[in-house]
């Protein structure tokens, strides 16, 4: 075990130090066995703050590993003197001594490591702002913010989020343990300053308090140490609270720094800025899934002896509801007529379909009147007209019914792209309808056409998304009518849900991974007399 050598005293100074005394910094000479020799004014001062002087234990085992040469090449050294930190460089002599120069550079260090902290705590909200604004599901948003307040900020944390009905989400996590998620009747009065935190008020002052009779929530199981201290910080939302952050402390410690309190307050900037946007996620997310259970087009199939498909695609792939729609809706009876609509509003987003709701269910509405189409679609137009969206719509319809020679058709269209019908043989007819758009004007206009579907023929409704379809080499070249007359032609024979998705398929390579509008398709058939498709593409059986 290495000896310390013993204190200075004021014997130990009976040296001359005139030479040393002249130098504005703390020296000290040290004999070749580490005793003191000489030590200056400032070095007497710097030494003797606490207590007599002696020579730190740190800076005689680096004059005991000095070159007994006289190398100069040497690297200095540092350590605690009391409650200062010293730089000591020796300047060695030929018999083994050595005058340590005594540099305090307490100033320096304390500098560099509030930097480091500083930057340590920079990169730890970087990092949790990146964990957090990345996770859009409330509960997981909850987890993360516990489980990285226990991990930088205190022994423990509970975070404290109103759920509804009186009831609180709680996740509590400590520091290297799981975090644990709970619903909870709790009351916000049984912690000092919580009710005031999810009301969002800010703490009067940021300080830590003692832990006096804290309620059973609060305390998990698993801690190493009772709890010494609590703090309560509200997480500021968006325009209102997004809930409370509960740092419990184990360590004697009654307050933290102005650092630490500045640190806490940045993360649960954050922290609430985060949850605020998973809940306005989880909120748009629920409103998208009522909206998409009524305006979702339905699943088409055989309906009183008449084939129906239909496919949908939306302008983004990311939403499932836009400005086209389509409907069938069967008659009151056997011999009633089947009433196909197939429509696209204009425009797209929430606005667009909430106007395709609406003319959805007028035209529900209006089904008793469907043996005038031009009657219907006056009243449908009075609708859009009155309402509060500044959007007009195009639409087509098609009166469906089972007929002894094959399927008959009333097709009706306002300002819609006429339907297209693709006989057995594969020659492809354009139906001869003509119309005004709803929305627009105050009388709307309109011809109805009717056609007769044989054995094996096809009538397709679709919307303009098909035929301005982008694509193509460069990308700029609509799809057009005179393509999809071309798919059709070799669909000739096949069931209507074969039609529908050779369309889409064919559409969607044309369009690669470009933008386009949005897409949907309703195919009519007439079975077969025989009961079986014909091969597509002239193949042999």
């Amino acid at each position: 075990m290495m000896d310390v050598p013993a204190p200075f005293t004021r014997d130990a100074v009976r040296v001359p130090i005139c030479d040393l005394d002249r130098v504005p910094f703390a020296a000290v000479m040290l004999a070749p066995d580490g005793s003191p020799l000489v030590l200056n004014a400032q070095a007497e001062r710097l030494l003797t703050d606490e207590g007599p002087a002696a020579v730190p234990s740190w800076l005689a085992e680096a004059h005991r590993r000095l070159d007994g040469t006289g190398d100069r090449a040497l690297r200095c050294c540092a350590g605690p003197v009391g409650d200062r930190y010293v730089e000591a460089r020796p300047v060695p002599e030929s018999d083994g001594s050595a005058v340590w120069w005594l540099l305090d550079v307490t100033d320096q260090v304390s500098a560099e490591r509030a930097l480091r902290a500083e930057r340590e705590r920079a990169a730890v909200l970087a990092d949790v702002s990146t964990a957090l604004l990345s996770a859009l599901n409330t509960d997981r948003c909850l987890e993360l913010t516990a489980r990285k307040a226990a991990d930088h900020l205190a022994e423990a944390a509970v975070v404290v989020a109103p759920a509804g009905g009186g009831r609180y989400t709680l996740a509590l996590a400590r520091r290297g343990g799981p975090v644990t998620m709970s619903r909870q009747d709790i009351d916000p009065a049984s912690l000092p300053g919580l009710a005031d935190a999810l009301a969002g008020f800010p703490p009067v002052t940021a300080r830590w308090t003692p832990a006096v009779d804290l309620p059973p929530w609060a305390v998990g199981p698993g801690l190493p140490a009772p709890v010494r201290s609590v703090s309560v910080t509200p997480l500021p939302g968006h325009g209102e609270s997004a809930g409370a952050l509960v740092l419990l402390r184990t360590d004697p410690r009654a307050s933290c720094t102005p650092r630490e309190e500045k640190f806490a307050r940045s993360f649960a900037v954050w922290a609430g800025a985060a949850l605020s946007s998973a809940r306005a996620f989880a909120e748009q997310a629920d409103i998208s899934s009522v909206l998409m259970r009524d305006l979702l087009p339905p699943l088409l199939g055989p309906l009183g002896g008449v084939e129906y498909a239909g496919a949908y695609r939306s302008a983004q792939d990311a939403d499932q509801i836009g400005g086209d729609f389509y409907d069938v809706h069967p008659g009151a009876g056997d011999g009633d007529e089947t009433l196909v609509v197939l429509g696209d509003v204009a425009g797209k987003g929430l606005e667009a379909a909430v106007l395709t709701g609406r003319m959805r269910s007028t035209l529900h509405a209006l089904l008793p009147l469907t043996r005038d189409h031009g009657r219907v679609l006056d009243l449908l137009n009075q609708s859009v007209l009155i309402s509060r969206h500044n959007r007009f719509a195009t639409l087509v319809l098609a009166s469906v019914r089972r007929a002894p020679a094959g399927v008959t058709l009333r097709v009706t269209s306002a300002g819609h792209p006429p339907p297209l019908v693709v006989r057995r043989d594969g020659a492809v007819e354009e139906v001869p309808t003509r119309g005004m758009a709803v929305g627009v004007v105050a009388q709307v206009t309109s011809r109805t056409a009717e056609i007769v579907l044989g054995p094996g023929d096809t009538c397709l409704l679709y919307t303009d998304g098909v035929t301005e379809a982008r694509g193509g080499p460069f990308g700029d070249d609509f799809f057009g009518e005179a393509r999809l007359a071309k798919v059709l032609a070799e669909c000739a024979g096949m069931l209507p849900h074969a039609v529908v998705e050779r369309v889409h398929m064919v559409v969607g390579e044309w369009i690669g991974e470009g933008r386009h509008d949005d897409i949907a398709t309703v195919a009519v058939g007439a079975p077969r007399a025989d009961g079986r498709p014909d091969l597509p593409f002239g193949a042999g059986t």
